[in-house]
């Protein structure tokens, strides 16, 4: 289980009035499980993710990773703990730019075996760029770099997937065939979706609602 309690995130602490983008938040993420978290611009939603993650350190308040307060490891375990745990999808892509479409999926696996080339093509398929798996990020559309990336996300098979917008750029059909795969690996994992479309989230197990970088009651 992905865990965090009493969450909270200040920016310009020397200011006489910090900004908050979370107050002490509790949320839980059980592999299994599709989970959105909603609310306006500013609400906190990206923030709660880049902190799960490990991403950003909270002001106070604590993430377990399976029952591990995630802090106290050494750097090394913590990045190595989040390599293997996480599947990420940012509101930018981050795709390398010399890269071609089938090298950045490669590269959270960083092998090009038997097994890692199937893997990517089967994501790449699914996701309607394996003809586009030759080209570089600079050729292709702003929603066929979303689909790479979520491609790269899920390759190594992540126990969670923490996805930002990961269906803004995409049309309505991209987007409901990107929802359809997430919901497929949220069998076995755990997917988090920061959105403000409530209409992707039809198949979610629970939606959390964020307001002021609080989680709204009721």
């Amino acid at each position: 289980m992905l865990e965090g309690r009493g969450l909270t995130l200040m920016y310009d602490l020397k200011q006489d009035e910090p900004t908050y983008a979370l107050r002490n938040v509790d949320f839980t993420l059980r592999p299994g499980e599709m989970v959105g978290v909603v609310g306006p611009s500013g609400s906190g939603k990206s923030s709660l993710l880049h902190v799960l993650s490990g991403l950003v350190k909270p002001t106070s308040g604590t993430v377990f990773l399976e029952n591990r307060d995630m802090e106290s490891l050494p750097e090394k375990e913590r990045a190595k703990r989040r390599l293997e745990s996480f599947g990420f999808v940012f509101q930018r892509h981050f795709l390398i730019h010399y890269m071609t479409v089938w090298e950045n999926v490669l590269v959270p696996l960083n092998r090009t075996d038997h097994d890692a080339a199937q893997r990517a093509s089967k994501l790449l398929d699914a996701l309607d760029m394996g003809a586009l798996r030759g080209r570089r990020p600079p050729n292709l559309s702003g929603g066929q770099c979303q689909r790479v990336a979520i491609a790269r996300a899920l390759v190594h098979n992540p126990r969670y997937i923490l996805a930002d917008e990961p269906t803004a750029s995409l049309d309505r059909a991209a987007a409901n065939e990107v929802m359809k795969l997430l919901k497929e690996r949220s069998g076995e994992a755990g997917v988090l979706l920061v959105t403000h479309d409530h209409s992707i989230l039809e198949q979610a197990d629970r939606i959390v609602q964020l307001w002021d970088g609080r989680v709204k009651k009721g």
